[in-house]
């Protein structure tokens, strides 16, 4: 029997092939995306795509229909005649086989780790300026824990942070350079912490300077030799009450909790749900029984975005949860810039 991977249909489709000892990486989604926009993530190893976006996803045989626009019970028959009805598929360059993926360290581990990194840096003038523009006073800024990415000496951080007694392995953003430990290269930008209820640093998100697309990324080390993947967490800020809100991106969880008091759970992306259910159980064990959505106001004319609102509504009906949404003057696309503004024009003082 004929067994295709997706290393083997990459260039009948067209698609550049992943950079070098990458597992996975993303490409142009044929469904969401512009001219510009990478969305849709291809892992070679487990045989998969995912566009977070649009959430559309599959196999081997999914992929090939998707870019083809062929019907998916006719990609075998397809794909046998463009190699030739071979018996097995055509060969192409191998690639390098990429390192073995470290499973994720617990969360003490992590959040530890995360502690003693973040206070070994500095937040710039232009990341505080920037913050602060967003509505959070300089003693919310210092308690949530901001940074600036270290573009220097990274190697030098992870020599400290080992003499200290920290394990690095198992830490996404961390990964082995030959004998040494180091920490990602990451773009200049700001580093945000991504909590669990109990406050606990489970990740680090970085908002990339000058990024017109994917501005907000996991620092995630999956690439590198003993690296390890970040999970795509949950941010939760605030005490756990009897109504929530449930937002998209941390840092606009951060704001909005800062600016009104409410608590906010935030997901990483509208199709971003993997570990939504487990924090949502938790705090359903803590008191928690409503939630009030508050996406960005494109959900309302995005279709990618509403099949992504309407799974997790799903979601919540299905956990048992009461829920509403949030609708607010479209000319704020997030809850964050509308309430700020609202803010400013009653005279906020950002004082606390």
């Amino acid at each position: 029997m004929i067994t295709y991977r997706m290393a083997d249909i990459l260039p009948l489709l067209g698609l550049p092939e992943p950079p070098q000892y990458r597992r996975d990486y993303y490409v142009p989604c044929p469904r969401c995306d512009s001219e510009q926009g990478k969305h849709l993530n291809i892992h070679l190893e487990k045989d998969v795509f995912r566009c977070p976006r649009c959430g559309i996803q599959g196999g081997v045989f999914d992929l090939y229909a998707l870019y083809t626009d062929i019907p998916r019970d006719t990609v075998l028959a397809d794909l046998r005649t463009r190699t030739g009805n071979s018996s097995v598929p055509v060969q192409h360059k191998p690639m390098s086989a990429p390192p073995a993926e470290t499973p994720c360290a617990d969360i003490a581990m992590r959040d530890a780790v995360y502690r003693a990194l973040l206070a070994k840096l500095s937040l710039a003038p232009d990341h505080q300026h920037n913050l602060t523009n967003r509505g959070l006073s300089p003693e919310a800024i210092a308690r949530n824990g901001y940074r600036t990415t270290p573009l220097v000496g990274i190697k030098a951080l992870a020599k400290q942070l080992l003499a200290e007694g920290h394990a690095l392995q198992g830490v996404p953003g961390f990964f082995r350079d030959n004998d040494q430990w180091s920490f990602v290269p990451e773009q200049r930008g700001i580093l945000i912490p991504v909590r669990d209820v109990q406050g606990r640093i489970q990740g680090l998100q970085v908002r990339r300077d000058n990024a017109e697309k994917r501005k907000f990324r996991w620092v995630s080390s999956a690439s590198y030799p003993d690296g390890c993947r970040a999970e795509g967490w949950t941010h939760f800020v605030g005490s756990p009450r009897e109504k929530i809100i449930l937002i998209e991106g941390p840092l606009k969880a951060d704001v909005v909790h800062h600016l009104t008091g409410h608590s906010v759970l935030a997901v990483p992306g509208v199709n971003a749900l993997t570990h939504l259910e487990k924090a949502l159980l938790a705090l359903r064990e803590l008191g928690v029984r409503h939630i009030m959505t508050a996406f960005d106001m494109d959900f309302l004319s995005n279709p990618h975005v509403q099949s992504g609102y309407d799974a997790l509504t799903q979601k919540l009906m299905s956990l048992g949860f009461r829920y509403g949404t949030y609708l607010w003057n479209p000319g704020y696309n997030g809850l964050d810039d509308y309430v700020w503004e609202g803010c400013r024009q009653a005279g906020y003082e950002q004082s606390n």
